[in-house]
């Protein structure tokens, strides 16, 4: 597995990019929630974003893993 990624001599750790593709996946998630008003059953919800977040980004990172070995 790699641990850095050089991107025009600027090396960026390999977690960086699977944080931001999970960012990137939340995003619509988060509207499609939003849409469906899920939100009106979450008590805190910065709080639940943020579990959201972190459950696609081991999620993300995984399925990389298991990928890429």
């Amino acid at each position: 597995m790699m641990g850095e990624i050089d991107l025009y001599g600027v090396f960026v750790p390999g977690l960086a990019l699977w944080m931001a593709l999970a960012f990137a996946l939340s995003l619509p998630l988060r509207r499609l929630l939003a849409a469906a008003g899920f939100y009106r059953l979450v008590w805190h919800r910065p709080l639940f974003d943020l579990a959201l977040y972190v459950v696609l980004l081991g999620g993300v990172v995984t399925l990389a893993h298991r990928t890429l070995q």
